[in-house]
């Protein structure tokens, strides 16, 4: 007989106390159900159950195996919901966390595509510039810029992008460039608020050293897109990621501060909660991401 089949006979008779109750949830007769039981015992070579005219109850031997069979049961189960989920439609809704500017400029622009593709999927997005708890807050998935902090949760990466200090021509005119790191003391600073380490650049230095610059901003704004404006309208100097500067780079609004510094590469993530599978919605849009941004990186945003 079969092994499944047999331990859950075993296990729902344990449940339930008594043969009959356990073939009446298994929709089969009560001499199938002593039969899957005795076919277990006679395999173990065990007497598993104890029985009287009045009860049933599960030995000390029986009720070790009790335990075990549960988790093999509970796994089948859960290997028969994966196969059954990854086989159906994607379908429902997903909450998703992105990075305000990344969100904005890259993700709000494709949404549409998406759900044209998957129209069984209504979509939550949130955007904000903190690391949400992806479980207690209840998201299915994040997009993140930069350095993943929580290694308990999955990821992949859909794409890269470099951070350069940028500045339009006229501020460069006005104030000079600067010429070595230090020389960012005496400028106008664009900061963007990041309440761990407050007003801090990393920067690295020509010679491969790592500098710090941690000086009062004379704008500091938690949004990107605000300091891009306020760079290109010569208010001071920004350090922005490529998917953020790269069109007004490219149309000659602004130009890199000080291009003998080594640019700071950082990822694109796309993370979502641990498990043994992953759900047909996350997976639909984290695959739509990675086709739309397979092209993408530094040097093309």
């Amino acid at each position: 007989m079969d092994r499944l089949t047999e331990m859950e006979a075993f296990a729902t008779v344990v449940d339930l106390g008594g043969f009959t109750d356990a073939a009446r949830k298994l929709g089969i007769s009560k001499s199938a159900v002593s039969k899957h039981v005795a076919s277990l015992e006679t395999r173990l070579g065990a007497r598993l159950l104890n029985r009287t005219t009045r009860r049933v109850s599960p030995t000390e031997i029986g009720l070790a195996y009790y335990d075990r069979a549960q988790r093999v049961l509970n796994d089948a189960g859960e290997a028969d919901a994966m196969v059954s989920s990854m086989q159906a439609a994607p379908s429902g809704l997903l909450r998703i966390s992105v990075a305000t500017d990344f969100g904005v400029n890259h993700v709000s622009p494709v949404l549409g595509d998406f759900l044209l593709r998957y129209p069984e999927i209504t979509v939550n997005m949130v955007l904000n510039n903190r690391y949400v708890e992806l479980i207690s807050e209840g998201f299915d998935l994040a997009i993140r810029v930069g350095e993943m902090d929580d290694s308990s949760l999955r990821a992949r990466k859909l794409t890269e992008t470099t951070r350069r200090l940028v500045a339009a021509p006229a501020y460069l005119e006005q104030f000079g460039r600067p010429q070595r790191i230090d020389d960012l003391n005496e400028h106008k600073l664009l900061h963007f608020t990041n309440q761990s380490n407050g007003n801090v650049w990393k920067l690295t230095a020509p010679s491969g050293e790592k500098r710090q610059v941690r000086a009062t901003g004379w704008l500091t704004v938690n949004d990107g897109q605000s300091l891009l404006n306020a760079a290109v309208a010569g208010l001071g100097i920004a350090y922005l990621p490529s998917f953020l500067y790269h069109e007004k780079l490219t149309e000659g609004a602004i130009v890199d501060a000080m291009p003998e510094l080594p640019q700071e590469c950082q990822g694109i993530y796309a993370v979502y909660p641990p498990g043994r599978y992953v759900q047909p919605k996350v997976r639909a849009m984290i695959d739509f991401l990675a086709e739309v941004f397979r092209d993408k990186g530094p040097d093309n945003w």
